[in-house]
């Protein structure tokens, strides 16, 4: 049933942006002055939260909570065009969602608009790598028959790819969306968001190439 696989797709995204978002605020009040403590405990709650709600939402929707997802699920024929819009629409509402209750969640403005600069050059490099990794992981995993491994895996990739892309991995234009909407450690200012996206896409691109060539066939 489509309605009850959106729902698990707004609600699993909005759970993962508080994730992000909260866990963000959290860090910045609990170790004000380190940088890298912040990183790393948001990079470890954000991987928590992911490697929850795709065990809990997984045999639901597929949690994808990612627009590059469904559209390389899509690309990759494992997903029906029509509901494509529906899945996206539902992401980006759960993500702007779940930003808005975090931001409540720690005493702050419902919307509070980043003005954290992320435009740059390497970013964007670091947010094609960020998404062709992701992409490509998943899909390797599905197209082998391993579907079972892919909450752990994504939540490594995940957790690692905070440290190792200058972007610290946002991977996904849901999140990116999402996370204009607070101006604490995790947010992005409306106007890098574009570039951000586009960049996603791009890897989105290169990971769908990917797969087609290592993985021509399911289960092969």
């Amino acid at each position: 049933m489509l309605t009850r696989k959106l729902v698990a797709e707004a609600v699993g995204t909005a759970l993962l942006l508080i994730g992000v978002v909260g866990s963000g605020i959290m860090a910045e009040r609990l170790s004000p002055t380190d940088v890298g403590l912040q990183l790393f405990q948001n990079a470890a709650a954000t991987a928590a939260v992911l490697f929850t709600i795709i065990l809990m939402f997984g045999p639901v929707s597929g949690a994808h909570f990612n627009p590059a997802v469904t559209l390389a699920d899509w690309a990759l024929g494992g997903f029906p065009r029509r509901h494509i819009a529906p899945y996206i629409a539902a992401q980006v509402a759960g993500a702007v969602a779940g930003t808005v209750l975090a931001n409540l969640m720690f005493d702050l403005d419902a919307v509070d608009w980043s003005t954290k600069d992320r435009s740059a050059g390497h970013l964007w490099l670091g947010e094609v790598i960020a998404t062709a990794g992701l992409v490509a992981l998943i899909f390797a995993l599905v197209r082998t028959d391993r579907i079972r491994f892919v909450a752990g895996a994504v939540a490594a990739y995940i957790g690692g790819a905070y440290y190792f892309t200058s972007s610290t991995s946002f991977a996904n234009p849901a999140v990116t969306v999402g996370r204009m909407f607070s101006d604490t450690f995790a947010g992005i200012e409306p106007s890098s968001a574009p570039m951000f996206i586009v960049m996603q896409i791009v890897g989105l691109a290169a990971a769908v190439a990917l797969i087609r060539f290592v993985y021509p066939r399911t289960n092969q």
